[in-house]
């Protein structure tokens, strides 16, 4: 069975975890999503781009998923978090997908 994709899994939870939150009205429910995916790209990425690619999509991940509230504020929620999710999803599949 072929895996999803790590840029998949990345900005799927950026989505997923703001719309989660957002239906739901439980902010830490959208948490809990957003670390989850966060959690299961990370070891994706690990496995395929070593430790330091890892390392730098996490930070990319936890950056992209910080700066879309400031963003959100200048383009609107779903625009910002689409964008960062895009900019994610791009990041991870470069530097970690592609080589699959």
């Amino acid at each position: 069975m072929a895996k999803v994709p790590s840029a998949v899994v990345a900005a799927g939870g950026l989505v997923g975890g703001y719309g989660v939150a957002r239906w739901t009205r439980k902010r830490q429910l959208g948490g809990a999503v957003l670390a989850v995916a966060g959690a299961a790209a990370a070891r994706q990425w690990r496995e395929r781009a070593g430790g330091p690619a890892a390392g730098a999509l996490t930070a990319t991940y936890v950056v992209a998923f910080a700066g879309s509230h400031p963003l959100a504020k200048k383009v609107g929620a779903w625009p910002a978090v689409l964008g960062v999710a895009g900019v994610v999803g791009v990041a991870s599949w470069v530097v970690a997908d592609r080589r699959g």
